[in-house]
């Protein structure tokens, strides 16, 4: 609640302070404007210089490093009081007996589609015997799957990369595509119509990060159309039945405090973030119509990625995905855990903006593709945890060397060559547990 409530400070006293409205009507000269420019927002160079990111996950850590429970008191559980790491909050989390009984099908011994279906074997024989395994799964299913998409017959997980997040799509209720585009059409006229602070927000984002990406800055015009769009989305709000966070409220001008003078601002309830933008960003590679790469962001958003920016205990939540990072490198790898705490490098301040931002930016995209589809197959993001620590793992030699926090940041600084696959592989099982 102060976490959100301090979000909501910030954006007000941005307003205040920059003499803008939260909220304004278009006139009509520039709504023409607008619309002419819609599919070439990059070529835009606004002023944006007086606005910054209202938040930037480094803040968002801090927060959850003083999160305490306040009916637990440190002696009540031996194990947790070993805990060394930064999160002070005991939630349960899985060890890697767990994981790897979670997570079997990813054991070195299964062929994984999207990697081992580039390899001599002749493909069709690959994909067959996946066809058959989903089938089978299909009769009694225990592969972890969001309901809708146990009609498909191949476990998403086992699908090539990237047809996983290509087949979102199909898994989605039915809609028809011209329902899609008429929806979208209907929010980029909101857009046009109307002028939000936020969208300050989102160009400020989209030139901080996606822009300077070597991936991604030619799909800026794509990020800038969805990102506006989503922000008009009010249907999004439906994900707070189920997030611990609220949705923030502002107030007619000059009804401050008058409860029937609220609305939720922006109007799906989402203030965006710096590197927020990065969760569309993939998905461009992957959806080149806006109307269906705005419903697959949609999707993947209210499913999964609200839970890397908001406060609870679910298993895929930031805050266990934090302890479950610290727990497997503090329990495998203790003393690369102890050596980097000692020189003051607590590992989630180098992994936590990894984590929160689902790796995007950080991996090459194919990687990163082949990681979402693994979240999207298990429907979970615990994925990302073991991946962070098994990328410190895999570094764990370089950086017993380190004898400071930059110097540790330098190690990890680069992981764009990393294969995910392997790395997911070997810490999971090949690790001595």
């Amino acid at each position: 609640g102060s976490w959100e409530k301090r979000i909501l400070k910030s954006l007000n006293s941005m307003c205040t302070e920059l003499s803008i409205p939260l909220a304004r009507k278009r006139p009509v000269a520039e709504q023409k404007e607008l619309l002419n420019k819609w599919n070439e927002m990059g070529t835009d160079e606004p002023d944006l210089s007086l606005f910054r990111p209202v938040y930037a996950p480094k803040d968002f850590l801090e927060v959850l490093i003083n999160l305490r429970n306040p009916n637990y008191e440190n002696g009540d559980s031996l194990s947790f009081r070993t805990h060394l790491g930064l999160i002070q909050v005991p939630l349960k989390v899985k060890d890697i007996p767990e994981l790897k009984e979670f997570f079997v099908e990813l054991g070195l011994n299964t062929g994984q589609l999207g990697i081992d279906d580039s390899t001599q074997v002749p493909p069709e024989l690959f994909e067959n015997e996946h066809v058959r395994i989903g089938q089978k799964g299909n009769v009694g299913s225990d592969i972890m799957l969001p309901r809708e998409l146990h009609a498909i017959d191949i476990p998403l997980l086992q699908r090539p990369c990237p047809t996983n997040l290509t087949c979102l799509g199909e898994c989605l209720p039915k809609v028809s595509d011209r329902l899609d585009v008429l929806y979208y059409e209907q929010l980029k006229t909101n857009v046009i119509q109307h002028d939000l602070l936020v969208d300050s927000l989102i160009y400020k984002d989209v030139k901080l990060t996606a822009s300077n990406d070597d991936y991604y800055f030619v799909f800026e015009d794509y990020l800038y159309q969805v990102l506006l769009c989503f922000s008009r989305d009010t249907s999004v709000l439906g994900h707070f039945a189920y997030n611990s966070a609220s949705p923030p409220k502002s107030y007619i001008r000059g009804k401050l405090g008058l409860e029937e003078y609220a609305v939720f601002y922006p109007p799906n309830g989402v203030i965006p973030f710096h590197g927020f933008s990065m969760y569309v960003a993939p998905l461009c590679f992957l959806y080149h119509e806006p109307s269906k790469l705005y419903r697959i962001f949609r999707e993947m958003y209210v499913r999964f990625f609200f839970r890397l920016h908001s406060i609870s205990s679910h298993p895929s939540g930031i805050v266990s995905l934090c302890l479950l990072f610290e727990t497997l490198l503090q329990t495998y790898l203790p003393q690369l855990f102890y050596h980097l705490r000692e020189i003051g490098a607590q590992p989630l301040r180098i992994s936590f903006k990894w984590m929160v931002r689902a790796f995007s930016g950080y991996l090459a995209t194919d990687q990163l593709l082949l990681l979402w589809d693994r979240i999207l197959g298990y429907n979970s993001l615990e994925i990302l945890a073991v991946l962070a620590a098994a990328v410190f793992a895999f570094r764990a030699v370089n950086l017993m060397e380190v004898t400071s926090l930059a110097a540790a940041e330098a190690v990890l600084a680069d992981l764009s060559t990393l294969k995910v696959m392997p790395l997911l592989q070997i810490f999971l099982f090949a690790t001595v547990t």
